[in-house]
């Protein structure tokens, strides 16, 4: 009908109703055919069927209703960001995979803590359960995050929604990917303020996302531009401004120097440093590279596996690693006070959701490993902080 329409000379003549019945037809067989494949996918895909809001305890996760939680004393020297054997799972085909296990540390004001680890340890998937911003599949199963006295995992969807970016806040990995392209950067930042605080006007949020935009070494001039004339690392400024718009206590930044070159990425970790130092804002940096956490951590979470490996004071760990991967880790890393020293490699592979090991997570691929190590899952603190590995007590040192 479209091409009768064209070829007789229709629509040149005026007759531009001739394309009404056609395009309404073609309209209506697209959007019913994508409602279908929504439909479909809803009913046959089983990673669908639990949402990431659902809270442990719940009638998903346990069968039952919500058990009420006490609320923790705020307290200023507390920390203000407690997690506490927090537990993730992905159904995949009705059988669900244990991604993160037992998971627990403690976040204070002004601190920078280092998540670090090889690729699919589990450092995201913490954060994001953290965040409560699973994908389809994911659920938090147990354990508890407590921000500031409040329970995260027991809030709804509207009380967690106020509570992003106001309390707590996530700089994305891809900022390019993040950021809207066909919005300026500037009015996405003053959507993040006028949504968040209601009474806030139209010019009074534009002056404060070009102030934002100016903290992270970005000029008030940029603001009414979009992200494609912007660079990577000022696309990762921006993100970082986008997080600091509404005040947060806490921002959490997964991987926000990725494929930034070595000045840049200098700089965008001097800015997270600089806003825990000056806001006292809390920070929590996803990252694998070690020279990264040496740079701007105080503490450092080593995982592996979906599990802690190593907890300690920034300072100690690099001095006296005491888990093997971490010692394995630091190895692999060049030093350039010792350019001499040749690189090792960590053989083997990190263990797949499907297939953990029984014991210790680190064990198939440790070279001081012994038959204890494949029985139970070992728990040892050390001086200043804590490492899971039998090497670290002294009683069962050796076989």
């Amino acid at each position: 009908m479209l091409n009768f329409a064209f070829d007789r000379g229709a629509v040149s003549a005026g007759a531009w109703w001739a394309l009404l019945p056609p395009g309404l037809a073609i309209v209506w067989v697209v959007l019913g055919t994508t409602l279908l494949g929504t439909a479909l996918e809803d009913a046959l895909n089983p990673r669908l069927r639990r949402h990431h809001l659902d809270a442990p305890g719940s009638d998903v996760a346990r069968g039952g209703p919500v058990a009420p939680l006490v609320p923790q004393r705020a307290d200023a020297a507390a920390p203000i960001l407690r997690v506490r054997d927090l537990t993730i799972e992905f159904d995949v085909g009705g059988t669900p995979l244990r991604a993160v296990d037992g998971v627990s540390f403690d976040l204070h004001r002004g601190e920078t803590l280092g998540l670090v680890g090889e690729s699919a340890c589990g450092k995201t998937t913490t954060v994001l359960g953290i965040l409560r911003l699973l994908p389809p599949g994911g659920r938090v199963v147990g354990g508890s995050v407590w921000f500031d006295g409040e329970d995260l995992l027991g809030l709804d969807g509207r009380a967690l929604r106020s509570f992003r970016w106001t309390r707590l806040s996530l700089v994305f990995q891809g900022a390019m990917n993040a950021l809207n392209p066909v919005r300026t950067v500037g009015d996405q930042i003053s959507e993040a303020i006028r949504l968040h605080a209601p009474g806030t006007t139209r010019d009074a949020a534009r002056r404060r996302a070009e102030e934002l935009l100016e903290r992270v070494g970005i000029g008030r001039r940029r603001a009414g531009e979009y992200p494609h004339t912007y660079s990577g690392g000022m696309r990762q400024r921006a993100m970082i401004a986008l997080a600091l718009a509404c005040d947060p206590d806490v921002i959490v930044a997964d991987e926000p120097t990725t494929a930034l070159d070595v000045m840049i990425q200098a700089q965008i970790l001097e800015l997270l440093a600089g806003i825990a130092r000056d806001l006292g804002t809390g920070v929590i940096l996803v990252t694998h590279d070690l020279g990264v956490v040496a740079q701007v951590c105080d503490r450092v979470v080593v995982m592996y596996g979906g599990v802690v490996a190593e907890e300690n004071d920034a300072a100690a760990l690099y001095a006296a690693p005491q888990h093997p991967y971490t010692q394995q880790l630091l190895l692999s890393f060049p030093d350039l006070a010792h350019p001499d020293r040749p690189l090792r490699g960590i053989p083997g592979s990190p263990p797949r959701l499907d297939a953990m090991p029984t014991g210790c997570r680190f064990a198939p691929r440790c070279p001081h490993a012994f038959e204890r190590c494949t029985l139970r899952p070992p728990e040892y603190p050390v001086a200043g902080g804590r490492a899971a590995c039998f090497l670290r007590d002294p009683a069962e040192a050796r076989p």
